[in-house]
């Protein structure tokens, strides 16, 4: 279990939250890599995660998908006081992570890739189990086509494919299985510009669908067109949220290198209200 956080009451301010964050925090011995993390995600919202390297954002993503376990604080999904033993735990509970590898077989075919670890079975007889590879196909035609993805080849394996294919599997897989969340960790980052463009619009799809999801990316061109709020990581510590539509780029940079104090920015917006 979770140790409780003194944040705890915070999440009745925020009754259409899909994610609350509370205290989250996380030493490594006497390395403070996360401290008093509080975050909220409202049902339909998508967010984006900056900062610098070494900032806590890996580590954060980590600690809300099971990877590891926190210090201290507590997760609330749905308002429920929830704790991930693994990111499978993570999984089961309705939180799917794109991960910048992956975790794709190139040598099986995209059905095979999107049922990984959740085949469907005719027969299930432990070892000697059938797999149902026509409810696979055709499952997996129906999430590539929810997310916009076209594959001429389903048999093909992934590893003919492009990176940005791969990238799109890895997403509609998510975005199929996804219950409550979807985690993308820089998404986009070793595609080229045409790759990138679709990946996107794929993400503007889940918008529209009204699927929660956080992006973790450096580019900030990318995290204005595709998120409505941004929270800025620095040292360890959360020191800030901005609405999109509220702030620029130049301040986001600002916050990230510690150019901009966010408690001068927060007088600042008090004195605008």
């Amino acid at each position: 279990m979770l140790t409780p956080s003194r944040h705890t009451k915070s999440a009745m301010k925020h009754p259409n939250s899909v994610l609350n964050i509370h205290g989250l925090t996380k030493h490594y011995g006497g390395v403070r890599a996360l401290t008093d993390a509080v975050f909220t995600l409202q049902n339909g919202e998508h967010a984006a995660i900056v900062g610098d390297n070494g900032a806590g954002k890996s580590t954060f993503v980590r600690l809300i998908t099971g990877v590891e376990q926190p210090s201290a604080g507590d997760i609330q999904l749905n308002g429920q006081t929830v704790s991930f033993s693994s990111p499978l735990n993570a999984r089961e509970q309705g939180i799917e992570t794109v991960y910048q590898t992956l975790a794709l077989a190139e040598d099986l075919d995209v059905p095979a890739n999107i049922f990984l670890g959740r085949e469907i079975t005719r027969f299930n007889l432990g070892p000697l189990s059938f797999l149902n590879h026509k409810a696979m196909r055709d499952q997996s035609i129906d999430m590539l086509a929810t997310t916009g993805v076209r594959i001429q080849d389903m048999s093909e394996s992934l590893r003919g494919m492009s990176g940005g294919q791969r990238q799109c599997v890895a997403i509609a897989r998510a975005a199929g299985f996804a219950k409550k969340l979807i985690i993308l960790d820089e998404p986009t980052a070793a595609l080229g510009v045409q790759e990138t463009a679709k990946v996107e619009e794929i993400i503007k799809g889940l918008k529209q669908r009204g699927v929660p999801l956080i992006i973790i990316s450096h580019n900030l061109r990318q995290v204005f067109d595709l998120v409505d709020r941004i929270w800025v990581f620095r040292q360890g510590r959360i020191i800030c949220s901005r609405r999109t539509v509220d702030t620029n780029p130049q301040e986001i940079v600002g916050l990230i290198t510690g150019a901009i104090d966010p408690a001068t920015l927060a007088l600042e917006v008090a004195e605008a209200c």
